[in-house]
């Protein structure tokens, strides 16, 4: 994709996503809106991704670990999740900047990009269940739990220290974003002791 590879892209996701958080952490910006907006580049940049691991996933040289049907099954419904969280989040903040929206229509609204990026968790339990080679499905489960491990005591550490008054408030979807480093970190030390970077 642009003669680039999924890993390249996954990079890029990774740089984005980091410099997106520590500009909300800091408070670099004003307002959450152009905060939200900006977190659409690593989104976008995670689309870019899925197509150029479609693509590896039919090349027996694919450095990426994970080839077959499986993972192109799991490629599309990330890349479908993906693009309804774009769609939905892309109408929240329109409708919450250019309309006098009830408090209904806001929570409703507010829901649908949470219940995407669900269903790419969802996605990554699937390609646990439906992985047909053992070593493959062993590299996903790995990356997950490390991932689950820097989110879970990121959320933790940031709650008492939030608690204690010492660093800003985040918005607990913050939480998911860091899951979703926690992904490259779990690939990056799978490719460190296995040799390969799995296949999420």
């Amino acid at each position: 994709m642009f003669g680039r590879g999924p890993l390249f892209w996954g990079a890029m996701v990774a740089l984005t996503t980091a410099l997106v958080v520590a500009l909300a952490a800091t408070g670099s910006i004003e307002g959450k809106a152009p905060l939200l907006l900006l977190a659409l580049v690593p989104c976008i940049l995670a689309m870019i991704m899925f197509r150029a691991g479609y693509k590896a996933a039919d090349d027996p040289e694919s450095v990426c670990g994970g080839t077959g049907e499986a993972q192109k099954r799991y490629i599309k419904r990330t890349a479908i999740f993906t693009s309804l969280y774009l769609a939905t989040f892309g109408l929240l903040v329109f409708a919450d900047l250019e309309f006098r929206i009830t408090r209904e229509v806001r929570f409703a609204l507010a829901l649908l990009p949470g219940l995407a990026i669900t269903g790419v968790f969802w996605t990554i339990g699937r390609l646990i269940v439906e992985e047909t080679d053992e070593f493959i499905r062993m590299l996903v489960i790995r990356q997950t739990l490390i991932a689950s491990a820097i989110a879970l005591t990121l959320a933790t550490v940031w709650g008492f220290l939030e608690s204690a008054d010492v660093v800003p408030h985040l918005d607990a979807y913050w939480w998911a974003v860091a899951f979703f480093a926690g992904l490259f970190v779990g690939a990056v030390v799978n490719r460190i002791e296995h040799g390969t970077w799995g296949a999420v």
